[in-house]
C-alpha cells in the first residue's frame, strides 16, 4: 500500500471512530460518584448514558458510550448542561451519525461531530415559562413537543427543524391552548403526534415521512390523553389515560388500544393497572408493553405480554422520584432511567432482553 493510501485510510478510520457509533476509542475512566440521568439508544447494543458526578461542591456532566450492552463504556465529549436546581429531567437523545439532542426541558443544545462540540439551539418565538416534554427524529428532520404556560391558560405547540440546525420553530397548525395542554409524538414506522387541552377530543396525525401529515382518528376517547409507542409490526400501540389521581390518590386509569396500520381507527382493549402517575410508555411489539409510573414513594412497570389482557407489576425501587427515558429500541431490548443523580436515593439505569418482562441495573465501571 502506497503511503497517501495509508494516510487516506488511517484518516477515513479516526473520522468513523470519532463519531457517537463507536465511543470504544474514548477514555475507560467512568468517574468515582457517577450518576445516570438519562439514556439513549441506537440499538440493541449501542447506547449512551448521560449522567452527573460530584465536583467542586456542584455536578459536573459525563457522557458514557457503549457497543456490547454495558458490558464495557467509554467516556465521551459531554455536553455543558448543568443538573437543574428544579429537578427538571435533562434528556440526551441520540440519533446516529454524531447527531445529538440533550434538553433540560427550557435549553437545548446540540452535536453534529459525536460530542467533540455542543451548539445552543434556538426555540423561535417561545417565551418562558414553557418545557420541551420531548425530541425524536425522523426523515431527516428532528421534532420536539412545547408546552407554555402563564395565567391559568396556556399552549402546546409542534417544533421541528432540519435535523442538526441550531433552531427548531413551530410547525404551522399544530397547536392547541387551553387551561391544561400537552401532547406527545412517537416515530418509527411513521410519525404520530398527538396533541390536547383540558381532557377534551385530541387531535392526532400521522406521517410516513416527516413532510406531509393527514388528520385521523384520535387513539383515545374524551376525557382522556394518549401516549403514543411507534409502529411495531405495522400495528400502533397507545396509551389512554384519566386525570392523575383518579380513581384515588397516586393512581391514574389506563387502558391500552391498537390500531391495526398508521391512520387506522384504535380499538378498545382491556384497562392496565392504576398504580401510579405516569411517568413513560412504550412497546416493544404489538402485543408487549410497558407503562413507568410513580406512587407512595414507589417505581412501577406495569407490563403486558398478551396485547392488554393480563398485566404484571414490578416494583423497581423505593428511589419513588422519576421514572424516565423508557423506551423499547428493538430486539426486545428495554431501557429505563430510575431515580435522579442529586437525590438521597441517587439513580440507576435498568435494561430488559425480554421485552419488560425482567429488568437489571447496568454496572457502570
Amino acid at each position: 500500500m502506497t503511503t497517501p493510501r495509508r494516510c487516506a485510510l488511517l484518516v477515513s478510520v479516526l473520522a468513523l471512530l470519532a463519531a457517537f457509533a463507536s465511543p470504544a476509542t474514548a477514555s475507560t475512566v467512568v468517574p468515582s460518584g457517577f450518576r445516570p440521568a438519562s439514556t439513549s439508544w441506537t440499538g440493541p447494543e449501542t447506547g449512551y448514558v448521560l449522567g452527573y458526578r460530584p465536583c467542586a461542591g456542584t455536578w459536573c456532566p459525563v457522557l458514557l458510550g457503549t457497543t456490547d450492552a454495558g458490558r464495557h463504556w467509554r467516556r465521551l465529549g459531554a455536553p455543558p448542561v448543568s443538573l437543574p436546581d428544579n429537578h427538571n429531567h435533562v434528556a440526551l437523545r441520540v440519533f446516529g451519525d454524531g447527531l445529538a439532542y440533550v434538553s433540560d426541558g427550557v435549553h437545548v443544545r446540540v452535536t453534529r461531530d459525536g460530542g467533540t462540540t455542543w451548539q445552543p439551539v434556538a426555540l423561535t418565538g417561545a417565551r418562558e415559562p414553557y418545557y420541551l416534554s420531548k425530541i425524536a427524529e425522523t426523515g431527516g428532520r428532528v421534532f420536539a413537543v412545547l408546552t407554555t404556560y402563564g395565567d391559568g391558560r396556556g399552549s402546546t405547540l409542534l417544533y421541528s427543524g432540519t435535523a442538526g440546525s441550531p433552531a427548531l420553530a413551530p410547525v404551522p397548525g399544530f397547536a392547541v391552548t387551553g387551561g391544561l395542554t400537552y401532547g406527545d409524538l412517537a416515530v418509527g414506522g411513521g410519525l404520530q403526534v398527538a396533541l390536547g387541552a383540558d381532557y377534551g377530543t385530541e387531535q392526532y396525525w400521522t406521517s410516513r415521512d416527516g413532510a406531509r401529515f393527514t388528520p385521523a382518528d384520535p387513539p383515545c376517547p374524551e376525557g382522556s390523553v394518549a401516549s403514543l409507542a411507534g409502529v411495531r409490526e405495522r400495528q400502533v400501540v397507545a396509551l389512554c389515560s384519566g386525570s392523575p389521581g383518579s380513581p384515588q390518590p397516586g393512581s391514574t386509569e389506563r387502558q391500552l388500544r391498537h390500531a391495526a396500520q398508521l391512520g387506522a381507527r384504535f380499538s378498545e382493549d382491556g384497562p392496565a393497572p392504576f398504580d401510579g402517575i405516569n411517568q413513560g410508555f412504550d412497546a416493544a411489539s404489538p402485543t408487549s408493553a410497558t407503562v413507568a409510573a410513580v406512587g407512595g414513594g414507589v417505581g412501577f412497570l406495569h407490563h403486558t405480554a398478551d396485547g392488554g389482557r393480563t398485566w404484571t407489576t414490578l416494583a423497581l425501587s423505593e428511589r419513588g422520584l422519576a421514572l424516565t427515558d423508557l423506551d423499547f429500541p428493538g430486539g426486545g431490548t428495554g431501557v429505563v432511567v430510575d431515580g435522579q443523580p442529586d437525590a438521597d436515593g441517587g439513580s440507576a439505569v435498568y435494561r430488559t432482553t425480554d421485552g419488560g418482562s425482567t429488568w437489571r441495573a447496568l454496572l457502570f465501571g
